[in-house]
């Protein structure tokens, strides 16, 4: 795991958008296109404001992947991340190649998920952009995480610390709005990644990112098993690196 800690969100954001589209530019140059995977929330909110503003990325040739959904919230629902998606990312670059969602109002979240797994397993996923959550998630695999699911995408129950974070970020008004369920892109699809980047600020993910980066590689920490990528980027301000031992 490679950490990289700058002075603030903003600065957290230039630097991990900077190395994506490096990433990004490497593969079309060398295979003609890149398939990138696209986190939502607020710890992301800087890291695709400055993509988006990237210079000379191919966006024609870039196909866009979701990481993860609410089961049965509606795409143009305020808190779906489709819509988080459309605003912040897909209407910025006007002209993705492909756009795949997870339709996490689909009738049946058993088949949405095989729908989107059978297309992401046609692909090499090159770039990751992920965060991770208060209770060290990673998409929306809360404590304990499945390790072993090959599936690509699977139902998951939100925990109550997870879903109070979407209320303290304001996504919803209480709890009770929170989806109790969520379609999510799988621990070990996530991994499958040739490079990942999480873009992980402020100081209410202190307690995470130290489980993450100095403690065991545990279910109860998702985000631990990222010490296990060979070309994970770990960018941090210094309010999310704060708890680390110097």
């Amino acid at each position: 795991m490679n950490i990289n800690i700058l002075q603030s969100g903003e600065e957290l954001g230039k630097a991990a958008s900077r190395y994506a589209a490096r990433l990004i530019r490497s593969q079309i140059r060398s295979r003609g296109e890149a398939n990138i995977v696209v986190a939502t929330g607020t710890s992301q909110i800087e890291t695709l404001e400055h993509l988006v503003s990237e210079k000379f990325i191919d966006w024609p040739k870039v196909r866009m992947f979701h990481l993860d959904e609410y089961i049965g919230l509606p795409g143009d629902h305020p808190a779906s991340f489709r819509r988080y998606l459309v605003e912040r990312f897909i209407k910025p670059v006007e002209n993705l190649m492909e756009v795949h969602f997870i339709r996490g109002d689909a009738p049946d979240p058993e088949k949405e998920c095989e729908r989107i797994g059978d297309v992401i397993s046609q692909h090499t996923i090159d770039v990751a952009l992920i965060g991770i959550g208060e209770n060290g998630h990673i998409a929306f695999n809360d404590p304990p995480a499945d390790f072993l699911t090959e599936l690509p995408f699977i139902i998951v129950n939100l925990d109550e610390r997870c879903r109070q974070q979407q209320v303290d970020e304001g996504w919803f008004k209480d709890i009770g709005e929170v989806p109790a369920q969520a379609i999510s892109m799988s621990v070990s699809r996530i991994m499958r990644s040739c490079s990942i980047i999480a873009s992980v600020p402020e100081k209410r993910k202190a307690s995470a990112v130290k489980a993450a980066v100095e403690g065991p590689v545990t279910r109860e920490c998702p985000a631990s098993v990222l010490q296990l990528h060979r070309r994970c980027a770990l960018f941090l301000d210094r309010d999310s690196e704060s708890s680390l031992a110097e």
